[in-house]
Order: C-alpha cells, then sequence, then structure tokens
C-alpha cells in the first residue's frame, strides 16, 4: 500500500509524494506586488517538501464572478505571464503547482458585499438558472441582492472558454496542472447541482445535462492548454438543509456517479467532498470563531461587507448557530472519497477534517489491515497555521511518530477574508505552539529534492 512519502502520477506528470496542500484564499488580488504575495505564501509549503502545491481559487474573467475580495484573476496575458516567477520558485523544491480555476456565479460577491454593491453598481451575477426561492426570499428580505444575468447556451460555451484560456495562459507560465473549484458553491457547483440548474436546454433537464458543463470545460482546456493533468472537485450536497427546505440537491450517491462520468469524459483525477447548497460553515467545520467576529479593528470593515451593525450581527450569530450544526469532524470527507475510489482508477484526492499524520497512513491505506480510502492528502487551513508544515509530517524530517498539525480549526483565520484580509492565523495558543516547534527545528528539512522531483 502506499505511503504519505511514495510518489504518484496525476495524468502523465509525476508528484514526489502524496502530501498536497489544498486550495486557500491567498488574498494577493493583480496589483503589482500579487506575485511576490503568492511566492510568500506557496513557497514555504514546497520548501518544507510538500509534492502538490494548489494555488487557491483564481478567476476566469476580468470582472465579477468573485466571491470574496482580493481573489486573483487570471484574465490578463500579461499579468498571468509574470506568474511564471512563482512557478519557477515552487519547482525549485522539487514540488509540483496546480492553479484552481473559478468563477463564483451566483456566489459572488455582488450578491453579498454590501460595498463592492456600492462601487459597482452595474456588475450582475452569472447564473445557471433564476436563484431558487430559498435564496430570492433572502433577497426580499434584504440579507442578499440578487440581480442575476442567466446564462444563455451560447454564453455557457463563452465561459466555458474562459475556463480554457485561463487554462492555456497558466500552463505557459509554468503551470503543472489546473484543478477546477467544482464545489463550495461556485459556478461548476451550481451547473451540477438540481438545487441551482434548471435549465431546460443542453447543459440541464438531466444528472447528464447538468454535467455537460464540465465536459465543455474539459475539451475548452484540451484543446488550448493540451494533455495538461485536470483535476476537479466532486461536490456532494448532502449537508444541504433538509426537505422541505432544500428538496432537490446532489447526493452521495449522485456524488459517485459524477466522478464516475468524469473519469470517463477524461479527467485525471477528482476530490470528493461534502458541501451545502449555500456558503456556510459545511465548507470549514469547527469552533464558532469568537475571536475573529470581536476584533474591534475588523468591525468597521465588517459593517462594510455586510451592510451594516445589524447585518453584521446577524451574520455572527447564524455563524455560531452553524458552528454546532456543523462541528468538526476528522476526515469527513471519507466516507465519499472511499465510494468514489472504488468506483473509478484515477487519483482520488482527499481533503477536509485531515490533521494527524496515523489519520493520514490510514485514508492512504498504508496503516496494517486498512483499506486505502484516497491516493493523496491534502489540507487547507492548517498550512495558515504552519506554512512549513510538510517538514514535520513528512518522513525525512520528523521524528514525531504521530505528528499533528497544531491548528486548532478555531476559523479565526477565515472570517476577516470577507473584509479581504489575509489568510493567516491569528490564534496566540497556535502561534506559541509554532513558535515552540520553530526554535525546536521542526521545520528544517533533512532531505530536499530538485526540479525534477529527485531526493537530493
Amino acid at each position: 500500500m502506499a505511503t504519505l512519502e511514495d510518489p504518484i502520477e496525476i495524468g502523465d506528470m509525476a508528484v514526489p509524494n502524496r502530501l498536497y496542500r489544498a486550495p486557500l484564499l491567498e488574498c494577493a488580488g493583480n496589483g503589482p506586488d500579487a506575485t511576490d504575495t503568492l511566492i510568500d505564501d506557496l513557497e514555504p509549503a514546497a520548501e518544507s517538501g510538500v509534492g502538490l502545491i494548489c494555488q487557491g481559487a483564481t478567476i476566469v474573467c476580468g470582472e465579477g464572478g468573485c466571491a470574496a475580495p482580493g481573489m486573483t484573476r487570471v484574465h490578463d496575458p500579461d499579468f498571468v505571464a509574470r506568474l511564471s516567477r512563482l512557478t519557477d520558485r515552487i519547482h525549485d523544491h522539487g514540488s509540483r503547482i496546480f492553479i484552481q480555476l473559478e468563477h463564483g456565479g451566483l456566489r459572488s460577491m455582488e450578491t453579498w458585499h454590501a460595498e463592492y454593491r456600492a462601487e459597482h453598481p452595474g456588475l450582475e451575477q452569472l447564473a445557471v438558472s433564476e436563484p431558487p426561492w430559498q435564496l430570492r426570499l433572502l433577497d426580499r428580505i434584504g440579507f442578499l441582492e440578487y440581480d442575476p444575468h442567466v446564462l444563455t447556451t451560447a454564453e455557457v460555451y463563452d465561459l466555458a472558454a474562459d475556463f480554457g484560456r485561463a487554462a492555456a495562459r497558466a500552463v505557459d507560465a509554468g503551470y503543472d496542472g489546473i484543478h477546477l473549484a467544482g464545489a463550495n458553491m461556485g459556478i461548476i457547483q451550481q451547473f451540477l447541482s438540481p438545487f441551482y440548474n434548471r435549465r431546460d436546454d443542453e447543459f440541464g433537464g438531466s444528472p447528464e445535462a447538468r454535467l455537460a458543463f464540465l465536459a465543455v470545460v474539459h475539451d475548452e482546456i484540451r484543446e488550448r492548454a493540451g494533455d495538461v493533468p485536470l483535476v476537479t472537485k466532486v461536490p456532494a450536497e448532502t449537508p444541504a438543509p433538509p426537505a422541505p427546505v432544500v428538496r432537490r440537491k446532489l447526493s452521495l450517491s449522485d456524488g459517485v456517479e459524477i466522478a464516475r462520468r468524469l473519469e470517463k469524459i477524461g479527467y485525471d483525477a477528482v476530490v470528493p467532498v461534502q458541501t451545502s447548497v449555500t456558503w456556510d460553515m459545511s465548507i470549514v467545520r469547527g469552533a464558532y470563531p469568537g475571536r475573529a467576529w470581536d476584533n474591534e479593528a475588523l468591525q468597521d470593515a465588517y459593517d462594510a461587507a455586510f451592510g451594516g451593525a445589524t447585518r453584521r450581527r446577524l451574520v455572527a450569530l447564524a455563524n455560531r448557530v452553524q458552528s454546532f450544526q456543523y462541528d468538526f469532524e476528522p476526515a469527513w470527507n471519507e466516507e465519499f472519497c472511499r465510494r468514489v475510489r472504488e468506483q473509478v482508477s484515477i487519483p482520488v484526492l482527499a481533503e477536509g477534517g485531515i490533521r494527524e499524520r496515523e489519520e493520514m497512513d490510514r485514508l492512504l491505506g498504508s496503516s496494517a489491515g486498512t483499506e486505502p480510502a484516497c491516493d493523496m492528502v491534502g489540507m487547507a487551513r492548517p498550512f495558515y497555521a504552519e506554512p512549513r508544515l510538510g517538514a514535520r509530517l513528512l518522513e525525512s524530517g520528523r521524528e514525531d511518530e504521530n505528528p499533528r498539525v497544531v491548528c486548532e480549526s478555531c476559523n479565526n483565520c477565515t472570517v476577516p477574508q470577507v473584509t479581504g484580509a489575509p489568510g493567516i492565523c491569528r490564534t496566540p495558543s497556535v502561534l506559541r505552539k509554532r513558535g515552540e516547534l520553530e526554535r525546536a527545528g521542526a521545520y528544517e528539512r533533512t532531505v530536499g529534492s530538485d526540479r525534477d522531483g529527485r531526493t537530493r
């Protein structure tokens, strides 16, 4: 059975080990310092030995579509070309780097960010169909604001071409693969989900038709970027509210079938994730981030984002309620990953609540008496707490038999990002633990790799 240190192939590309940094918000934007910000965020993981780095969601078009402030856009060829400095730095450490391509659709800032709406009054949300009644109700009571533009059939093809063009620019800049943001309420999930997709053309009306957008995106990327490794998240909307609030949603079995069909289409790997039909704590899970909500320095920025103190308090209250509903659960996507892996022959990547080395060994099937649930294991928020986390987890650098991340899943790193604040750990107890480990030399690699991934 595979171990975390074993290499793996995704498509025709070799990855030096089976640990990956899952996509996170870098909040780098597109300004003159964007590449340096991305290097500062991503290179430490490569330095620590992580085999695959997934740059967080980047927007394929020039306006609209951002789900949060500070997201990077990859529509400008000159800007993307400058990102070759980032990919070179990652390759210098023997790691691989994928870029995650995204469009927020109905989740975009045009919907929920009050200040952004005021500054961009002409923007519409791209929509797969008219918003479901649950979202229209939130619009009616003033909590969200929808002015959707439902894509025509021709515009769906145009959007798929945007993904293909973005992928081609990224490959030219040295990215090793493409990771599609197929979950967390982005527009790809909106195409896949019966909650959102009520189209009556070739992109809706049946499970097969709802998958057609990902098929066209695949073809666009293959035509424009060649045989680059292509990965996507696959959603199951199991955390969504039960009927009668939400009747139409993707079950676990639906997600397995989507993954099976994606392999036939030609995708090289899948990332099965359980996520709701709305943007809520099912994405991150864990504790209520009280420290972040109470941060006096962020109150004005929260009010600007949510449209005033009253709405800010309502969002915080909803966050508190959801923290009980979506309490932290170790490896919460394990069952979904296992069921997908039984049906496909391409690599299955697991993320979500993975926090210690023994857990990784069990998921990979390298523990005695366990069947593998996945082929690679990834983490996201723990890299905010420990940018060089790989050195503690991989055999070449670790002394602890079962190293565990210092991240407490408190989510104090996530809420400030609605203001455009960078994704960093803000919890003193976690930072103290990291400092102790740094002083003990826990993040120093004893074995490295060259640009081709060979051990040196």
